[in-house]
C-alpha cells in the first residue's frame, strides 16, 4: 500500500510541476473562471467545441499541486468526449473526492485523487478545476468555491 501511495504522490506532483494542456487556448469556444477565494487557487478552462464533443481543452492560472494536478489529468481525461460523457466523469470523479466512489479504479489514472477524501479541506483543491469545466460546458463564465 506504501507503494501505491508513493506512486500516486509522484503522479500529483508530476502533473503539478509540468501540468498538461497548461496554455490559452485559441480560438476557444466556451470558457469559465474558478475561483477558490479561501486559497487563492484559480484556473481559466477553455473549451474548443466540434457539435457537442469537447475537440480541445486548456487551462490556466495557479494553485496548489493538487489543484493543478487535478486540472492537468482532468484536461487529458475529457479530451475527445462528449458533454454528457464529461458530465458523468465530472460526478464520479466529485463522487471519489468525496468518498463515495464504489470502484474507483474505473477511473483510470483520476484514481489518484482517492486519498483527497480523507482531507476535506482539500475537496475543494481537486474540484475547482472540474467544476470550472462544468461551468464552461454550461456557458456560466465564472465560479467560486467558496
Amino acid at each position: 500500500m506504501a507503494d501505491l501511495k508513493a506512486l500516486y504522490q509522484e503522479q500529483i506532483l508530476d502533473h503539478s510541476k509540468n501540468p498538461r494542456n497548461f496554455h490559452k487556448l485559441e480560438p476557444a469556444d466556451r470558457t469559465a473562471l474558478g475561483r477558490n477565494p479561501l486559497c487563492g487557487d484559480q484556473f481559466t478552462v477553455y473549451l474548443r467545441m466540434e457539435g457537442d464533443r469537447i475537440a480541445d481543452v486548456a487551462f490556466e492560472g495557479q494553485g496548489c499541486a493538487i489543484s493543478k494536478s487535478s486540472a492537468s489529468m482532468m484536461t487529458q481525461a475529457v479530451k475527445g468526449k462528449t458533454e454528457d460523457e464529461a458530465e458523468h466523469l465530472f460526478d464520479r470523479f466529485h463522487d471519489l473526492v468525496m468518498g463515495k466512489e464504489a470502484d474507483p479504479d474505473s477511473l483510470g489514472k483520476l484514481a489518484v485523487f482517492q486519498g483527497v477524501s480523507e482531507f476535506p479541506i482539500r475537496v475543494k483543491c481537486a474540484s475547482l478545476s472540474w467544476h470550472t469545466l462544468k461551468a464552461a460546458l454550461e456557458s456560466k463564465g465564472s465560479i467560486s468555491m467558496e
